[in-house]
């Protein structure tokens, strides 16, 4: 997957609460994506916008971890409609 092919998916599905490479504070209660140093990391945070602990998991490649922050938004996404 690309970073192009996972926001068409984030939009056409209207998922939400990420933070998608951006350089800034986490946010409560999202899913995070970055890139460190040539691998990447997907995480969630709480409500106090630290990160959740074992919650990180990282990839050697960018289509992998786009692909697990694709598969926690959709997940995501069924909670928040309970």
């Amino acid at each position: 997957m690309t970073r192009q092919e996972a926001i068409i998916c984030i939009d056409k599905e209207e998922l939400k609460g990420y933070n998608f490479f951006e350089n800034r504070y986490n946010k409560e209660n999202e899913l995070v994506i970055r890139e460190e140093g040539g691998q990447w990391y997907v995480y969630a945070t709480d409500e106090r916008a630290s990160k959740v602990t074992g919650s990180e998991k990282m990839f050697e490649s960018e289509a992998e971890a786009l692909e697990n922050l694709i598969k926690r938004l959709r997940a995501d996404k069924v909670l928040r409609n309970l």
